[in-house]
């Protein structure tokens, strides 16, 4: 039997490793994929370090959710723009030379997505913050509500509890 990088050898016959099953890119081709991602998303908690660094962040953060939800919590200093209202008023809100960072509410939906996509189709430079609002609150950074200012504990599951970052 010829054992190749896709399968084990067991006592009794080969046995298909499930994430080797398609084999890896190749270095090239990985270091392409993985520098565009880049290109196109930002996480929450490099959105939030440039958002408190002293000084002009370089980019603008854009929630892309309905009304409700934007009393409900959202990222300070945020501009709020629901998504369906983009093509009308993005224009007026944004200014064309300065980064958007779109965010909806958690890796469970798609809205940044659409945000970024209709932004992009209207000439404005986008990137989409993976986790939104969800993932904002859960990495214990501070946000507005219609109420005033609040933090949640950091989820360990999501943040270090006790490090100024992850170390990624």
């Amino acid at each position: 039997m010829t054992v190749t990088a896709d399968t084990a050898v067991t006592s009794t016959s080969a046995v298909v490793n499930p994430v080797l099953r398609v084999a890896p890119a190749s270095p090239a081709a990985a270091a392409a994929y993985f520098s565009a991602a880049l290109a196109f998303h930002a996480d929450v908690s490099d959105v939030a370090a440039a958002l408190a660094a002293d000084g002009d962040a370089g980019f603008v953060v854009l929630d892309s959710r309905s009304t409700e939800s934007w009393d409900q919590g959202h990222v300070p200093g945020a501009i709020h723009l629901p998504t369906a209202l983009i093509p009308e008023q993005a224009e007026q809100l944004l200014d064309r030379s300065v980064p958007v960072v779109t965010y909806c509410w958690g890796p469970g939906c798609n809205g940044a997505t659409r945000a970024a996509l209709a932004l992009a189709e209207l000439g404005f430079q986008v990137k989409e913050m993976l986790g939104g609002f969800e993932y904002w609150a859960r990495e214990g950074f501070e946000f507005e509500t219609w109420e005033g200012r609040e933090r949640r504990a950091t989820d360990p599951l999501t943040a270090p509890v006790d490090a100024a970052d992850c170390g990624c």
